[in-house]
Formats: structure tokens, sequence, C-alpha cells
């Protein structure tokens, strides 16, 4: 007796929002208990703006705006807003904390050029 052979898709499918590094959620929870708030979450947006034509935001913000993509990454909430959200799907936000490099990094795919200082890109 045969069986229809299973098949099972070998594709890795892109995320669909940010993903953040275990090191970046660490130092997020960090700052959050620095300010002693526990409705903080970390906003993550593109704006206009920078030498390359979009630039990168990063805050705390208590507020749920419509259509915010909101993704838990071991009890830090991050949100993306829902004009952002394209233009970060599968970017990674790390966290560095060495000589040559300190402060969260955004390794963004959809990101065709960048500028020197790393904070906007086309």
């Amino acid at each position: 007796m045969t069986t229809p052979a299973q098949t099972e898709s070998t594709e890795a499918k892109a995320p669909s929002t940010v993903v953040l590094t275990d090191v970046a959620a660490q130092k997020v929870k960090a700052l959050i208990e620095q300010e002693g708030r526990d409705d903080l979450r970390l906003r993550v947006a593109v704006q206009p703006g920078g030498c390359s034509g979009l630039r990168y935001q990063l805050f705390f913000d208590e507020r749920s705006l419509d259509g915010d993509v909101v993704t838990d990454f071991d009890g830090v909430e991050v949100v993306v807003d829902r004009m952002s959200a394209p233009y970060l799907a599968g970017a990674t936000i790390d966290f560095a904390d060495r000589i040559d490099a300190q402060g969260f990094t955004i390794d963004n795919p959809n990101a065709g050029s960048s500028c020197a200082c790393g904070d906007s890109f086309s």
C-alpha cells in the first residue's frame, strides 16, 4: 500500500515585522526599568529625512495607534506603525556595546542604500 508523499516547504519565510535580538531585548528591558514604568513599549518608525531620504526612529511610547503591529520579544513589546511596517519587515534591531560601535543598530534588508552615519536609508 502506498501513501501520498507529504511535501514540506523548505523555503524560509521572511519575517513580516522587525526582529529584536536577545541582547537588544535585554537592553530595552533595562532602560524601561530605569524609567520606572511598566506601560512603555519600544516604538520603531521610519520618517522622511536624513541624507538618504528616510531615517529610523526608536523611542519609548505608551500609545497604541490604529494599525500598529505589535510583537513581543521575551516580555519586550516592539511596536511598528502601519506606514513604517513595509519598510521595516525583516529588519533586525541589535544593541552593540563595543569600542567601535555603541547603541542600537538596525540591519534592514529593505534598505537600498544608507548614509555613512547609518541613521538614514533609501
